[in-house]
């Protein structure tokens, strides 16, 4: 597996890494035996980036993730946020934070983050004083480094002037190219990128189907990609994206993987499967270098990403 430099302050990670938030929400029933077994299959096979959040089960992800990488903690990058409200709104109020903090520490079982992401801007507070909350855990050493998710230009020249930021944590994939336009101020900055949601919610894979045969709670039923009015679409454009994959030899989920590390070195994807076999593709395709003949197809195929919106707001544009 190779690594990849996460900002200019030492954080180096996976190729590809971990995002662990369907192990215990928002993809129906889990199951944890099989989702520890995924977590340490995908290290085993040279993962080094584990990523959670408080919001992810509220607290029972943090958990989960931290008994699945207890035997080698000290070999991997743990990341988790702060930000969200139970009922979805954001707190990023400082004593708010310490409590957050503090709370997730526990719940991994570890002594220190190594990377602390505002999950979601929070208007109500300036990212200044949010930043110089979240440098108080680095000056003591329970967070090593900063990072934000889903913040706009401003956000983040204001947020690295107070300390400095190492990732930028958005939604990316063949589906949701939204984050583009700042990946020039990144690369000013010296900040990395890590791209969730990389298979577009499984979209990308070879599993996709209409939103009434996924289980109630699975909250792709209330995605605009697989609502009535652009599933078919979106089901033909993965049929040509998985005609040119099994021309290569490979997957269309390895295909949607490969094309997101063949956009910039800086950038990081963090699939997640419960599957243990699933993960191993996944991590497989950090081997497969794309043409530039295929990158301009896939850019033919989905020129504008997929139809119909990703769901969250990209506030950016």
């Amino acid at each position: 597996m190779q690594h990849r430099a996460l900002g200019t302050q030492g954080l180096t990670v996976s190729a590809i890494g971990y995002g662990s938030m369907g192990t215990v929400v928002g993809y129906g029933a889990s199951d944890d035996t099989e989702s520890v077994a995924a977590i340490r299959r995908a290290h085993d096979l040279g993962v080094t980036f584990f990523d959670t959040a408080e919001m992810y089960g509220w607290g029972e992800g943090e958990k989960l993730l931290g008994r699945a990488v207890a035997p080698f903690r000290h070999e991997v990058v743990i990341a988790t946020k702060f930000g969200f409200t139970p009922r979805f709104g954001t707190d990023s109020r400082p004593e708010h934070i310490r409590e957050v903090v503090d709370a997730s520490l526990r719940n991994l079982g570890v002594d220190n983050i190594d990377l602390l992401y505002q999950h979601r801007v929070d208007p109500a507070v300036p990212i200044e004083d949010v930043v110089a909350t979240m440098a108080e855990f680095v000056d003591v050493g329970k967070v090593k480094y900063l990072g934000l998710s889903e913040a706009t230009p401003e956000v983040i020249r204001k947020a690295h002037a107070v300390h400095p930021i190492s990732a930028l944590q958005t939604e990316y994939s063949i589906f949701a190219p939204d984050a583009e336009p700042l990946f020039p101020l990144l690369e000013e900055l010296g900040i990395g990128f890590v791209a969730y949601s990389p298979l577009a919610r499984g979209f990308l894979t070879d599993t996709a189907k209409p939103a009434h045969d996924y289980d109630p709670t699975d909250f792709r039923t209330l995605m605009p990609w697989w609502n009535a009015d652009n599933y078919d679409a979106n089901a033909h454009i993965i049929g040509q994206l998985t005609e040119l994959a099994h021309a290569k030899g490979i997957t269309v989920s390895q295909l949607a993987l490969a094309w997101t590390l063949a956009q910039r070195d800086n950038i990081v994807p963090i699939p997640g499967s419960r599957n243990p076999d699933r993960v191993a593709r996944n991590v497989a395709a950090s081997d497969i270098a794309l043409t530039t003949e295929d990158l301009e197809r896939i850019a033919a195929i989905a020129p504008a990403g997929g139809q119909g919106g990703r769901g969250t707001p990209s506030p950016w544009l």
